[in-house]
């Protein structure tokens, strides 16, 4: 088994499909991890903006005590998801999940150590673009622009999309 992506990076127009796709695996996600999970299962990543351009991917969260709590990859894997390590995932004690596959992903699920600062960042983020449409456009545009010049180029995209990320966290902070 593969972690290796093999989709390319294509940035599509909104999908209200989407919350659908989510509310689809959140349920079962959340019964699998239950006996680890602390609070709920939720929608990030730009599929949870309403009308923002995105790779077609489900970004899910969830949030643990402890990454070292158990068999969270068994439990994973008994409803059919992959374990699909990123770089930087041992570090930040973070585990990725993938479904149905990593090489073919629709979904995603980040499971984060409750003490951890990076999920709330992605909260805000989401939370941000959400009530700011004309973010959420130029962030659409950005994403767009680093895809067409290079559909496969993974860590540039990532690295193209981070100043206006780091930028628009510091707004919100600041707000």
């Amino acid at each position: 088994m593969t972690t290796e992506r093999h989709d390319p990076i294509k940035i599509i127009s909104y999908d209200p499909g989407w919350p659908a796709a989510f509310e689809q695996q959140r349920p079962r996600v959340a019964e699998a991890l239950r006996r680890w999970v602390d609070g709920p299962v939720e929608h990030i990543g730009s599929t949870s903006v309403p009308g923002l351009a995105a790779k077609p991917i489900i970004d899910m969260l969830a949030r643990i005590p402890d990454r070292d709590a158990g068999d969270i990859a068994g439990a994973m894997a008994g409803i059919g998801w992959v374990h699909a390590p990123e770089p930087g995932d041992e570090p930040a004690r973070k585990w990725s999940f993938c479904f149905p596959d990593a090489a073919w992903r629709t979904h995603h699920l980040h499971i984060f150590e409750t003490a951890s600062d990076r999920w709330p960042q992605l909260l805000a983020f989401r939370d941000h673009l959400r009530t700011h449409p004309e973010d959420a456009a130029e962030y659409g545009r950005i994403k767009t622009a680093l895809a067409a010049e290079d559909d496969r180029d993974r860590p540039r995209y990532r690295s193209g999309k981070a100043p206006f990320i780091e930028e628009l966290l510091r707004r919100a902070a600041l707000q």
